[in-house]
């Protein structure tokens, strides 16, 4: 009686697990690949991005000691994950890092509307706003944080045979 209780309880278990939906690969409201910046003050990096960015926040979850956990905002509909910089957890933000290799690319409507934005918000210049030979309005800034930001409007779309003249004739030495 006790093996036949059993088996009715593993097929009962089994049939609940098959008929459960499957959650879907990517949550709903995020892309396949999404930033996830570790910033030396994160609620503060939040406020900028809502600020510069005009970012809206998805979620946030603190630990007891306040620090950010867990964090989400959406940048022009792309969501950029955010934590507190935590040494213990060997999670340093590019302040503690003294610099960052990583540079994020966003595509925006204006590019020279939102740099102007950004850096009334704080963000600083590390390369001004300019037609590029690919075919994009493009500059890089930087965010209070230490973030690297490439910022661009695509102008124009070229072939693969006109982009590597205009990149011969933009930089012959390359």
């Amino acid at each position: 009686m006790a093996k036949a209780k059993a088996k009715t309880k593993t097929a009962t278990r089994a049939a609940k697990k098959a008929t459960k939906p499957k959650a879907k690969a990517v949550p709903s409201g995020m892309h396949a690949l999404s930033p996830h910046l570790v910033c030396a003050g994160a609620a503060d990096a939040i406020a900028f991005y809502k600020k510069a960015f005009d970012a809206a926040e998805m979620i946030r979850m603190a630990g007891k000691d306040g620090k950010l956990m867990h964090a989400c905002v959406q940048i022009c509909g792309s969501s950029v994950m955010l934590v507190d910089e935590n040494p213990e957890w060997g999670m340093l933000s590019p302040k503690s890092l003294k610099g960052t290799p990583v540079t994020i690319l966003l595509y925006v409507p204006d590019v020279d509307a939102f740099v102007a934005r950004a850096l009334k918000a704080g963000a600083t210049v590390r390369m001004p706003v300019a037609d590029m030979f690919w075919g994009d309005r493009y500059g890089v800034i930087e965010d209070p944080f230490g973030h690297h930001w490439s910022v661009a409007t695509h102008m124009r779309d070229l072939t693969e045979k006109e982009l590597r003249k205009a990149m011969q004739s933009a930089m012959p030495k390359a």
